[in-house]
């Protein structure tokens, strides 16, 4: 085994043993280190990992942007950029045919192409973004869960995406190729229906699902998508993917009344497959009764339709024989039948309006007058070999023949026959045509294709009819195949894949592609409006023969397909799947060898290996790489096959594989690539020269733009300066004067600040002094005042005891006179006693009044001894005894008490002064009339001098006070006098008076 077959290739064709066991033994080696991508020279396989890698991220999609394909590992974004650079480069259009069975990854590879070239365009418009959003509608209204592929596409998309000259998306435009609606209404074993089915069910809220009458989310109430007892798919989220469908559809513009219709429209087919039919006989005829009231009613309900129209078309059936209108009632059987062409029509057109509408939004091709290059991306459905196949496998199929036979066209017969005419040595390569497929299906004349479509417009052909006419028509081929026991209804095709044995039956409903008359009549009088615009008018008779049937559609749009990529450069991706249980790391040897051979992979890796994949006419090889050769004339004067022989002999090494055709030269990849490297490197050399040059203009364009706005901004600058310093100075010396002023005035302030402090320290002291001399003037006089009335107090008692002795003794003569007139009863004398006023008690009575008229309380008052002056015999109490007559005399306002009547000498006894005295004040009672007059001291502010009105009127009070005839004792007296005595008090919170 050679080392390369060992250690393993990234291009197949450079294996030393280049044959079938190396081949897979190198997808084998690379498929278990998880590299999915290999060459066959430009071609590219790609083995389905059933797994995520990580190795689609920003970081591949640069590192792949403008490399060769050898450059780097294999990878499917090499193959995009190759296709897009090579259209910036020729101008060309180019296409990229994605083809292998279901299930090998087709349409993963197809949305990394996409995603790519949105990537590498550099715009990022919102163009980019919708081309992207249209898969995940595509896929949910077109893909579906079979038995070999989770999403398998039951259709086939061309996508051309078209690009300006400058490289950026413009546009881009979608076909769409036979739709199998057949699983509308049936699936098989372990299938589900489309997608878009489940994802409603369980995405739609629960006020949407009971709008459009699905009471029951659940996928088993639903005959159309239960049949295939698949409903869940592991790793699929449906109410996640149908949030998905909602936004892309809003991304492309779709109206929410416009996407609210398809959804009644699609919730209107299940409700079709649950409607139950009853068979009965009228007038000796099968008939059919919809006893179904209630899915009746929400089909119509959902299509804008009555009740009655509807049961009507579906179990009649109206045509029109020479003009005249025949209704006919059907049987149970054709009655379901044409319910479920009836759904598979509605579905059918939902689908094309969805492309239809997607299309108005991406496309841009009718708003520009000019033609724009574009790649294609061919995403159609595998071939496909079930256990039971019909007229869909069949149409699929062909498809894929037409592929195959495109490839081998391309890869061998055009390559050789341009060897064989341009006479280059050449080693002929042996391949498989299946052009004598192509023939038998529907190419020549009565083909299989024909024959169904002749055997679909005859009134009484059936399935087994055009069976019978396949067997005498193709029995006689070798790649026809006909059942080993005539009861077997089935014919073979021995295809480029395989044998494929297909069941007749149905072929022809499904070639018709129709629903009755009778139900085209009652859509066109519908109410709903979407479903009225998505279903041609077509004239109310019979026009089967004149209809083009589904075989004649599917082969005029695969041949305009074959047109458009044959006017385009192809790159060829080979999808390989490498086991059926659809598991990670798990390679098949037997089903991979097997896929390998019918897609004539080793035929390929031959003819790449030996042949010339590159080819220029001189010409344009001269026009190309004659920047490799210095000093050449002009290209019109030089002969183009001796330069092109001069460059290649130049530049490529000794053993370098070429060769000089009669119009062309054949290049190996290699040297293409060689020659690619020296002439970009000589093209960016100019283009840093020219770049240099020109840079160097701009520079001093620039610098001298420079200098002219530095001389300016100097020059104004510099002005600036000026003014700004002058205005600062002007600002400086008014500043200073200021300060000046400011100082002078300072000065100034100061003194006469210290001159009017130094007066009121003098006058303050002046007053303070004064003050004081005046408190200690009050003073002197309050203890001489205190020290006179002590002596008036001691002098009134003496008088009081001289008193009660000259009573005693006179009380004691008179009873000696009674007692010496004893016999005559002496006269009852009734005197009036008298009480003895004494000088001290008129002084205690007028004192307080004396006090409050006089300088500070203080009144002097003439008298003998300077009080009161009551003139009295005795020139102290002013009472004069006059033999017992009572003389009364008023001197200065003050009653003089003389008592005239005779007492006898007694000493009187000491009384003490009683609470029924009316002239007598206890010491309690004297305070409180002392303390309610003199109150405010307590409770106002007099603090502040002189005394104000309240004080005065205070004083007033407790003057008639004093009027009261009523003893107060002396010392309470000199109250009033300690309070302007008294220190000032400071008294917090409360009002002046």
């Amino acid at each position: 085994m050679h080392i390369t077959s060992q250690q393993g290739v990234d291009d197949m064709i450079t294996l030393g043993d280049l044959q079938e066991y190396a081949i897979l033994r190198n997808l084998e080696m690379r498929y278990e280190k998880r590299l999915i991508y290999t060459y066959t020279g430009s071609m590219l396989i790609a083995i389905n990992p059933y797994q995520t890698l990580p190795i689609y991220t920003n970081r591949e999609v640069t590192q792949y942007r403008g490399k060769k394909i050898s450059e780097l590992p294999p990878h499917i974004f090499a193959i995009s950029d190759n296709a897009f650079q090579q259209l910036k480069r020729d101008r060309t259009n180019q296409c990229i045919v994605i083809s292998g069975e279901s299930g090998a990854g087709k349409t993963e590879s197809t949305k990394l192409i996409l995603q790519y070239l949105a990537a590498i365009s550099g715009k990022h418009s919102w163009i980019e973004q919708q081309i992207i959003e249209a898969n995940p509608i595509l896929e949910a209204f077109g893909n579906a869960k079979t038995v070999r592929n989770d999403n398998s596409s039951r259709f086939g998309k061309y996508i051309e995406i078209r690009f300006t000259d400058a490289g950026k998306i413009q546009g881009a435009n979608i076909e769409q190729y036979l739709l199998e609606k057949s699983r509308i209404v049936a699936q098989s074993r372990d299938e589900r229906n489309y997608h878009i089915f489940y994802c409603m069910l369980a995405g739609l809220s629960k006020p949407e699902l009971t709008r459009l009458e699905l009471l029951e989310n659940s996928s088993t109430k639903y005959h159309y998508l239960s049949q295939g007892g698949c409903l869940q798919l592991d790793g699929k989220n449906d109410a996640k993917d149908f949030a998905d469908i909602r936004a892309a559809m809003k991304v492309l513009s779709f109206a929410p009344e416009e996407v609210w219709c398809i959804f009644s429209l699609l919730a209107a087919i299940l409700h079709l497959g649950n409607m139950q039919f009853t068979a009965t006989v009228v007038q000796n005829m099968d008939a059919t009764e919809a006893t179904d009231v209630v899915n009746l009613q929400r089909v119509a309900l959902l299509l804008g339709v009555s009740k009655k129209a509807l049961a009507t078309a579906l179990t009649q059936k109206t045509i029109y024989v020479h003009g005249e209108r025949v209704v006919t009632s059907l049987s149970r059987d054709m009655t379901i039948e044409g319910r479920d062409a009836f759904a598979k029509s509605l579905y059918g057109a939902i689908f094309i309006r969805i492309v239809e509408r997607i299309n108005m939004t991406i496309d841009t091709k009718e708003k520009l007058s000019k033609a724009l290059n574009t790649i294609g991306v061919l995403d159609i459905f595998g071939f496909e070999n079930f256990s039971d196949n019909s007229f869909e496998q069949l149409c699929i199929n062909y498809a894929n023949e037409n592929l195959q036979q495109f490839f081998v066209r391309h890869i061998f017969k055009m390559e050789q026959a341009e060897y064989e005419q341009e006479s280059i040595k050449w080693q002929h390569i042996d391949f498989k045509d299946n052009q004598e497929i192509l023939d038998l299906i529907g190419m020549k004349s009565v083909n299989i294709m024909s024959l169904i479509d002749e055997e679909s417009k005859f009134p009484k052909g059936t399935d087994n009819t055009l069976l019978e006419k396949l067997h005498v028509q193709h029995g006689n081929r070798s790649i026809y195949v006909k059942p080993k026991s005539n009861q077997a209804a089935l014919f073979g095709i021995r295809h480029y894949a395989g044998v494929v044995m297909y069941n007749p039956n149905g072929f022809l409903e499904k070639n018709r592609d129709s629903f009755s008359m009778d139900l085209r009549e009652m859509i066109s009088k519908s109410k709903n409006k979407f479903l009225v615009d998505i279903f041609p008018l077509q004239l109310p008779y019979d026009t089967m023969k004149k209809q083009l049937t589904l075989s004649v559609k599917f082969r005029n749009s695969l041949d305009l397909l074959m047109r458009t990529l044959s006017a385009a450069h192809p790159f060829f991706i080979r999808c390989i799947k490498p086991n059926e249980h659809k598991k990670p790391n798990l390679f098949d040897r037997e089903l991979c060898v097997r896929q390998l051979r019918y897609s004539g992979m080793m035929e390929t890796a031959r003819i790449r290996h030996a042949g010339y994949p590159i080819r220029h006419s001189y010409r344009d090889f001269v026009e190309r790489y004659c920047l490799l050769l210095p000093k050449l004339a002009p290209i019109r004067t030089l002969d183009c096959r001796q330069v092109t022989e001069d460059i290649c002999k130049q530049l490529l090494t000794a053993t370098a594989d070429y060769q000089f055709g009669r119009t062309k030269v054949f290049l190996k990849d290699v040297d293409d690539t060689y020659l690619e490297k020296e002439r970009a490197r000589i093209v960016l050399k100019s283009i840093i020269a020219i770049q240099r040059g020109f840079r160097r203009v701009l520079f001093r364009r620039q610098l001298c733009r420079y200098r002219e706005a530095a001389l300016t901004i100097q020059k104004v600058w510099r002005g600036y300066k000026q003014r700004r310093d002058f205005l600062i100075a002007r600002q400086g010396f008014h500043r200073l004067g200021a300060c000046i002023a400011q100082k002078h005035l300072t000065l100034h302030f100061t003194r006469l600040r210290s001159c009017v402090t130094h007066l009121q320290a003098h006058c303050r002291g002046y007053l303070a002094r004064r003050a004081f001399k005046m408190r200690q003037q009050r003073h002197k006089d309050l203890q001489a005042l205190r020290a006179s009335e002590e002596l008036l107090v001691r002098q009134a008692k003496e008088h009081q005891q001289a008193d009660r002795e000259r009573q005693s003794r006179l009380g004691a003569n008179a009873a000696v006179v009674a007692a010496a007139t004893a016999p005559k009863p002496p006269p009852r004398a009734v005197s009036t006693p008298n009480p003895i006023v004494t000088q001290a008690q008129i002084h205690v009575r007028e004192r307080p009044m004396n006090m409050m008229n006089g300088m500070n309380g203080v009144n002097g008052v003439n008298g003998g001894n300077g009080v009161n002056g009551v003139n009295g015999g005795n020139g102290v109490n002013g009472v004069n005894s006059m033999n017992g007559v009572n003389g009364v005399n008023d001197v200065n306002g003050v009653h003089s008490v003389i008592t005239t009547t005779k007492i006898e000498p007694k000493q009187p006894e000491k009384q003490e002064p009683t609470a029924n005295d009316d002239n007598y004040m206890d010491e309690e009672s004297s305070k409180q009339i002392v303390d309610d007059v003199f109150g405010f001291l307590d409770e106002a502010d007099v603090s502040s001098p002189p005394v104000v009105s309240n004080v005065r009127a205070k004083s007033l009070m407790f003057e008639r006070e004093l009027r009261l005839k009523k003893d107060i004792p002396i010392k309470l007296l000199s109250r009033p006098v300690n309070y302007y005595e008294a220190p000032q008090r400071q008294v917090m919170n409360q009002m002046r008076l």
